[in-house]
């Protein structure tokens, strides 16, 4: 069963995520926040392993809740769901630690599959839309430029691996790059994570863009 705790402060628009999990099985909506801050109370007292995190809200907005739950090291995954694909909002909620993002007219079947594939460890941001958002992401100022020492740790084949992450490639694209099987591609890539400290693959992308291993389309 996967627990979901809805965070959005328009009234209408909870009723209507909580009518679609309500109906799908397997899916149990443990709570609503009309704010932020009141998410991150309900995540400590519901332990949901997901939330569907509205950027947008009164008071604490989405960006800091999703922040605050992530540092608690809790092991509740925020999805963000925002109006417009390229929201400045969605850069800082990826780096608060929010495990993708998904727009709000997304289709019913897209909206279930991204909350179990959060559930489960996953990210919700498609290859495709990775790179969109990164190459956008990389032409801000405030993009660093300094190489991060967590970088030392990783082997030269974690290192390719890395990049390739960067460039929004699969698992069974990382394996036909680089001739190897896709279980092994798994462990380079469960390795690579746990050594830059990263939760998902969205936080290894920003990773390799921060550290300049992946160079902006043109």
């Amino acid at each position: 069963m996967t627990t979901v705790l809805i965070a959005d402060d328009q009234q209408l628009q909870r009723m209507g995520f909580r009518m679609l999990l309500d109906g799908t099985p397997g899916m149990i909506v443990v709570g609503e926040a009309s704010a932020g801050a009141e998410a991150v109370r309900m995540v400590e007292q519901t332990r949901p392993d997901v939330v569907l995190m509205d950027v947008r809200m009164p008071g604490m907005d989405g960006i800091e809740a999703t922040r605050r739950i992530t540092a608690t090291g809790s092991r509740t995954r925020v999805l963000i769901l925002t109006t417009f694909d390229l929201d400045e909002y969605v850069y800082a909620g990826l780096r608060a630690g929010a495990s993708g993002f998904l727009l709000k007219d997304a289709r019913p079947e897209e909206l279930i599959a991204g909350i179990r594939a959060v559930a489960s460890g996953d990210s919700v941001v498609a290859p495709s839309l990775t790179r969109k958002l990164m190459d956008a992401y990389l032409q801000r100022p405030e993009a660093a430029a300094h190489a991060d020492p967590r970088l030392r740790n990783l082997s030269e084949r974690e290192r390719e691996v890395l990049e390739a992450i960067g460039q929004g490639a699969t698992n069974t694209e990382i394996a036909e790059r680089f001739t190897l099987t896709e279980s092994t591609v798994k462990k380079h890539v469960g390795r690579v994570l746990a050594k830059i400290g990263a939760r998902d693959r969205i936080q290894a992308v920003i990773f390799a863009y921060d550290n300049g291993l992946v160079e902006p389309r043109a």
